[in-house]
Formats: structure tokens, sequence, C-alpha cells
């Protein structure tokens, strides 16, 4: 299914620009507003599975305002999506525990990792038991390498490549050979589906 994705931008043009991109990545698009009022009002009734939210937008509420009130009453993801990348900003932003942050202008590949990352956090915090390596290979009649079993554990946490090969002490290049490794045994072709195996395993 592909994920429902809601947009808080007052700038029409780029959020049609969004709006088409995140088609081509195949997610839907279930609402858009130009304000944090309207995104308000949209919000009681419409259930996404993620918001994109600019923060400097026309009206009474900005995005972090918004980002608050999904904290609160609404249990989805959110990335701000803005071109203010300044400490003030970014302080502010950082209260509200956001799931990304991806600063103007932006590339699909921007919006493609983050939304990737933000639902792996998401799924994460939802998730936070992680099984046994054991009880992985029993499932899946597979075998898996310690370190395969280890980044397995930060990929489901939504680490990014960098900060495994930190946590590991190896090189990106080196990460992306057991992920690749680790996915054939698992039979998945992306992250979010090795994350979504986990959470199949857990019930």
């Amino acid at each position: 299914m592909p994920t429902k994705i809601f947009i808080l931008e007052d700038e029409a043009v780029i959020a049609a620009e969004i709006q088409q991109i995140l088609q081509n990545l195949g997610h839907e698009v279930v609402g858009k507003a130009r304000n944090g009022d309207k995104a308000l009002d949209m919000l009681a009734s419409l259930k996404p599975d993620l918001a994109l939210l600019d923060i400097t937008v026309k009206g009474s509420l900005s995005g972090i305002d918004i980002a608050k009130v999904i904290r609160e009453k609404y249990n989805f993801p959110f990335i701000f999506l803005t071109s203010h990348a300044d400490l003030h900003t970014l302080n502010q932003v950082k209260e509200t525990l956001p799931y990304g942050y991806v600063v103007k202008p932006f590339t699909e590949k921007d919006l493609r990792s983050s939304i990737e990352i933000a639902l792996f956090k998401f799924s994460a915090e939802a998730q936070p038991d992680f099984p046994a390596k054991e009880k992985i290979e029993k499932q899946l009649t597979i075998k898996i390498t310690p370190r395969e079993y280890d980044l397995y554990i930060l990929l489901f946490e939504g680490r990014t490549y960098k900060e495994m090969a930190a946590a590991n002490h190896i090189s990106v290049n080196t990460v992306k050979f057991y992920l690749k490794n680790l996915f054939e045994k698992l039979q998945v072709n992306s992250r979010h589906q090795a994350a979504n195996l986990i959470t199949t395993l857990r019930k």
C-alpha cells in the first residue's frame, strides 16, 4: 500500500512540485493545506501515515505549532520542509522531536531518504523490542552473521548508513555490503521491507 502523506506548504508551486515527487515515488497525497489553520481542520478528518510541514506558513499557526498538535493528539511521524535552517529555528524544531528535516531547495532523493528514515524511526518507536538472532533464524530458516544482526537492529531503529558505520567502526561501503547480503537472505528489496519483516515476526 502507498504511504499516505499530508503536505503543509503555503507556496502553491512548491506544493505541486512536492506532490509530483511523492507520486513519482509511489506515495499518495491525501491532503494539502496552505496555512496552519486549514491544516488543523484537515488533520481532524484525515489519517495520514506521515506529514511534510513547512515551518513558516501564512496564518496564526506555524508548521511548528501543527507539529506540536500532531505530537499531542495524533500518532504519525512528521518531517519539516523549510528554507529556514538558522540556529534559532533548529532549536524550536528540536523541541517537537521531528522525524526529519529537509532544507529547500530539495531533490527527489532528499525527500525519498527522509521519508524512509522517518517511517523507520516511527516503526522502531512503535515496536521497540527487537527479536533475538536465534528467533529470526528459526522463523525465517536462514543464518545471519553477528555483524548482520547488529546492523539489522540499527536499521530497524532508523539509523543512517553513516551512523551504522560509526557504531560498528567500519566504512559506509562495508555497511552497504553487509546489508546487501542480509537483504538477500531476508528476500527483501529495501530498508522499509526489512523493518516491516521484524514487525511481523514479533506478532
